[in-house]
């Protein structure tokens, strides 16, 4: 396992080395694969919101943006009128730290000007050139995700000569970006993109080789939740029964290391981690 610095968002100490911590899905999109449409107003995400930190979640995530595969790009406009209500709705009431999921750094500025805490990009910083300066200049961390492609057009972009090696190398060279324009390493995380630009077998052999991107000594979040890799093993079309799919997939990513899951379950992924994390975490006994 890396030596990880621990990182403080809004008063709250992420400690890398001791448990496995819960990012809430807030989509507050009509369009997102599991859940679009269920909570896109202020006052259904609050109420969603809140239902998630009882829960357990750590942080919670809003998108106004679908990124699932197929997914159209709307306006800077659009996406600006769905987000900065709802985060000025959650900031008066939710007390932990909230990313925004954005690939523009338009949004990402005006997000945590109304009381984001952190920006969870998608790109690796990557579609919008001015993404990596204007977080170094907010002062927020951020999580740098792989891609090839957009969500339009990833699901063509999924041959790869070296899947980890690739992933490894993007990862490295955002991160290297990153801190060249002021974003302290402490405050980058890294996901390796289960799903995007990633075909059935190359999702799990992420999962089965997680611990490679140990070497970039970042915190690593995944991203497995409800996701069609598990829909395929159970033959499960409805993604909200996938929930104990994703629990496996979940206790699969902690024995290999990860520090985040981002989830939508958060009640029952919460106990995974507590047990998962009890097993392997806190015994040092996280498997190559």
């Amino acid at each position: 396992m890396p030596n990880l610095n621990n990182l403080t968002i809004r008063g709250r100490s992420f400690e890398w080395e001791q448990r496995t911590y819960l990012m809430g899905v807030l989509n507050i999109t009509p369009d997102s694969f599991s859940d679009g449409g269920n909570f896109n107003t202020p006052k259904t995400a609050l109420l969603q919101a809140q239902a998630l930190v009882s829960a357990g979640a750590d942080m919670i995530d809003v998108g106004g943006q679908s990124t699932r595969p197929k997914a159209e790009q709307i306006g800077l406009a659009e996406e600006l009128d769905r987000v900065l209500p709802v985060l000025e709705v959650l900031r008066k009431q939710i007390s932990v730290p909230i990313s925004v999921d954005t690939t523009r750094a338009e949004v990402a500025k005006k997000s945590i000007e109304a009381g984001a805490d952190v920006v969870n990009d998608i790109s690796g910083g990557t579609f919008d050139p001015e993404m990596l300066l204007t977080v170094a200049r907010k002062g927020v961390p951020i999580v740098l995700m792989h891609i090839r492609g957009n969500p339009q057009t990833m699901h063509h972009l999924t041959h790869y000569q070296d899947l980890m090696g690739e992933i490894t190398h993007f990862l490295a060279g955002q991160i290297a970006a990153a801190t060249a324009v002021g974003i302290e390493r402490g405050k980058i995380i890294i996901d390796p993109g289960i799903g995007f630009a990633k075909n059935y077998e190359q999702n799990l052999e992420i999962f089965r080789r997680l611990c490679e991107l140990h070497q970039l000594n970042c915190p690593i979040l995944v991203g497995p939740s409800r996701k069609s890799f598990i829909g395929r093993i159970l033959n499960q079309p409805d993604p909200k029964a996938r929930v104990w799919g994703t629990a496996a997939a979940c206790c699969a990513a902690i024995v290999k290391g990860a520090n985040i899951l981002r989830i939508h379950d958060v009640r029952e992924m919460r106990d995974v981690c507590l047990v998962a994390d009890a097993l392997f975490r806190q015994s040092s006994q996280v498997l190559p």
